[in-house]
């Protein structure tokens, strides 16, 4: 099942200042960015720390680069702050449909592509008493491509 915090999204307007407060404040560093052209952000990945999986936990910050995207929805909507929770695990597909099972609303019938070559999936907040939830099976460091 699930095994560890793997990220908390943050959803911001300007990336770029985004990243040079979390480095200034708390000295984190940008581990990946990448353009998803499909959700329509810019990120940037702040590594935290390494998890007992052999994993680890991270900051997305989120900058949307159209205004069709579900994230720049969300900040029209609430301005900057905690989008979303990741929960890691090795089995995207599998826990999907046990949470399924349960009564959760997963929001893509199949995972999609997400950050650093990962599977994705998404919960329904309004079945996670409020919480956009993600599920992440991180890929395995051989299938990670920089982008």
């Amino acid at each position: 099942m699930l095994t560890r915090i793997d990220h908390i999204g943050i959803a911001c307007f300007d990336l770029d200042k985004t990243v040079e407060f979390y480095r200034n404040t708390y000295g984190f560093e940008v581990f990946h960015s990448e353009v998803n052209e499909e959700q329509g952000v810019r990120e940037a990945m702040l590594k935290i720390n390494e998890t007992d999986d052999g994993g680890a936990s991270y900051l997305q910050l989120l900058e949307p680069t159209r205004e069709d995207s579900t994230v720049a929805k969300w900040l029209a909507k609430n301005g900057e702050g905690v989008h979303h929770i990741a929960f890691g695990t090795a089995d995207v597909d599998g826990d999907a449909a046990a949470i399924r099972e349960k009564g959760v609303r997963v929001l893509y019938q199949e995972p999609c592509r997400g950050s650093m070559d990962s599977r994705i999936t998404f919960l329904h907040p309004k079945d996670c008493h409020g919480v956009l939830t993600e599920l992440v099976t991180s890929a395995q460091p051989s299938e990670h491509t920089e982008h």
